[in-house]
């Protein structure tokens, strides 16, 4: 479980095959073989650890789901570690599970970011959503996109200052309205069941 504030930027120093190595420093307090840490919103598996970066093996499926796939050695990357029990709560929850893979229409100040028309329905104006792993509200929706307001602050210390039009980015919907979705569908199927036996 993540908060969407992110502790460090990092960068990418090696990638061979499935295997990732990060540099960093914040993130690595504490960090031990098996610890979870997020990239740019994905909850990867710590493998390796050295002194000033770690390791990770991304599999095929987490490639092809989300922003990971087209990192380069040099690009940074947000990180963060999961949130413990009893510390502050900066952002929202954040599974680190990547929904989509969204598209930058227009950079920070005023990011604008593009997505499958399907789930813009779980976007509500000035809620919460996930952009890369950075905690964010959203507003000024339309069919397919909404705006952000980047803060200088915000620009410097995540991905979001380099991010240009066209860029891609990991979303995670709100994980409250995915539950309310799955259980106003399940309640719908509920009805129709019971409306078939009552024939």
């Amino acid at each position: 479980m993540f908060t969407g504030i992110v502790e460090e930027l990092g960068k990418v120093v090696e990638l061979a095959g499935s295997r990732l190595r990060i540099s960093a420093k914040t993130v690595l307090d504490g960090s031990k073989i098996g610890s979870s840490i997020a990239v740019n919103g994905c909850c990867l598996t710590v493998v390796t650890l050295e002194q000033d970066s770690w390791s990770t093996d991304v599999s095929q499926e987490t490639f092809s789901r989300t922003n990971l796939g087209s990192l380069r050695v040099g690009d940074p990357v947000n990180l963060e570690r999961p949130v413990a029990l009893g510390d502050r709560l900066g952002g929202h929850l954040v599974l680190g599970h990547v929904d989509t893979v969204g598209e930058v229409v227009a950079a920070a100040p005023d990011l604008v970011v593009r997505i499958p028309r399907s789930l813009m329905h779980l976007v509500v104006e000035k809620g919460s959503i996930t952009v890369d792993g950075i905690s964010l509200t959203a507003y000024d929706l339309t069919e397919d996109t909404f705006k952000i307001a980047v803060i200088p602050h915000t620009a410097q210390v995540t991905t979001l200052g380099v991010r240009k039009p066209g860029d891609k980015v990991n979303i995670e919907m709100d994980m409250v309205a995915k539950h309310i979705e799955r259980i106003n569908a399940s309640g719908a199927k509920s009805t129709k069941t019971k409306r078939w036996w009552r024939r």
